[in-house]
């Protein structure tokens, strides 16, 4: 898809700056040159979100906005376990192919449909510079499902921009539809799996889609990155909703068509502002994946913790739980916005890393306040304790 003059420009450049090469620009009448910025641009993007795919120089890259929507490995190879094997997989949004390339591996027959002709063009060069046999089709999702074959799973990632570019975030705001689509892929397929944004309300999307069985918010090094939903033809009782940051997965199973943050009418602790600071206390802060689940009160009955109170989703406990989903925390003091106090739980303390949680300022106004600059080994949690009101609690993370 190259000649070799803009090959060997490519690797001679690879790890330069694209912004000062364009501006360089090349003698070489032969070079491609907006064509190499892009591989460039693309391959030193893949160096952290697609490792395997850097390492093979056949790969063509796409132009920077795929790039940047396309899936990460880590997040592929976790779909990839969902997928399971089989025979039929259909990927009908098929993008830049990375979901693609991992969930597909483990079924016979592969096609990727996708409506851009040069992302096909891409794709089909791209599968066998990686040595994956599979069937492309440059053809609209809803025409190609009308005449699809069988599938034992069919993956969806719906675009979510609109014709001018902005980002959309329900499911009927996105390309395709999947909500219009669902009757013909409920007859076509066995399994359906769908990506949706991660700003997207879990249990409105399971309401709307009706035949979910489960529900998986994935998140890479604390930021939640995608939410996935299986559906089937066979419904079921209970929904299986799996919290991912990296290695740990916390699984619940709640109440369908309910929201199960709080567990009904859960009475929080009185905690006291005494009680903290004179006891052996930690604090735990729940990974990304399950603060966006809201899922607290299962975390109460599954670990010795309690809430410190309403929206704060912070937790406090005398023990030290080894495999709690998240981060914890030593308390080391607990101070009210009182300068007398302040100056106190603050002693020795010139950087703090900040977060505010049910809590009046802003991070920004809260370190113009403290007069604290950003980083180093102290966390400052500013939140709201029982009777005690606004209360900042200084904290060492364990490791």
């Amino acid at each position: 898809m190259m000649n070799q003059a803009t090959f060997d420009f490519i690797r001679q450049h690879a790890d330069a700056d694209v912004r000062q090469l364009a501006l360089q620009g090349t003698k070489d009448p032969e070079v491609n040159l907006t064509f190499a910025l892009e591989q460039i641009a693309g391959r030193q993007k893949a160096r952290t979100k697609l490792p395997s795919w850097a390492a093979n120089d056949g790969i063509i890259y796409p132009p920077h906005l795929s790039m940047e929507q396309c899936s990460s490995e880590t997040t592929a190879l976790y779909k990839a376990r969902l997928a399971g094997r089989g025979e039929t997989y259909v990927d009908l949004t098929g993008g830049f192919g990375v979901d693609f390339y991992f969930m597909s591996q483990g079924f016979s027959k592969r096609i990727y449909v996708e409506q851009n002709a040069d992302l096909c063009t891409i794709v089909g060069h791209n599968m066998q510079a990686l040595g994956l046999q599979s069937t492309v089709v440059c053809s609209q999702t809803a025409e190609y499902l009308s005449s699809m074959p069988h599938a034992d799973v069919v993956y969806l990632d719906p675009a979510r921009r609109n014709e001018h570019g902005g980002r959309t975030y329900s499911i009927e705001d996105c390309s395709p539809n999947v909500l219009e689509l669902m009757p013909r892929l409920m007859e076509k397929a066995e399994r359906v799996i769908l990506k949706l944004s991660p700003m997207l309300d879990w249990h409105q999307a399971v309401e709307a889609l009706k035949s979910v069985s489960e529900v998986h918010i994935v998140s890479v090094n604390n930021e939640c990155k995608e939410l996935l939903l299986v559906l089937g033809r066979q419904t079921s009782e209970t929904l299986r909703l799996v919290c991912v940051n990296g290695e740990s997965t916390f699984e619940i199973i709640p109440t369908v068509g309910t929201n199960s943050s709080q567990a009904g009418n859960k009475q929080f602790p009185r905690w006291e502002l005494s009680s903290i600071r004179d006891q052996s206390l930690c604090l735990y802060e729940p990974n990304a994946s399950i603060m966006k689940s809201g899922c607290f009160a299962a975390l109460e009955e599954r670990f010795p913790i309690q809430q410190i109170g309403p929206n704060s989703h912070l937790f406090i406990s005398a023990d030290e739980i080894h495999d709690f989903p998240g981060r914890s925390f030593e308390i080391l003091a607990v101070s009210s916005m009182n300068k007398r106090e302040l100056k106190e739980a603050l002693k020795g303390i010139d950087r703090a890393n900040i977060a505010v949680r049910n809590f009046p300022l802003s991070v920004a106004e809260l370190r113009k306040r403290l007069k604290l600059k950003d980083g180093g080994e102290v966390y400052i949690f500013a939140t709201t304790v029982g009777n005690d009101g606004h209360q900042l609690l200084v904290c060492r993370k364990k490791s």
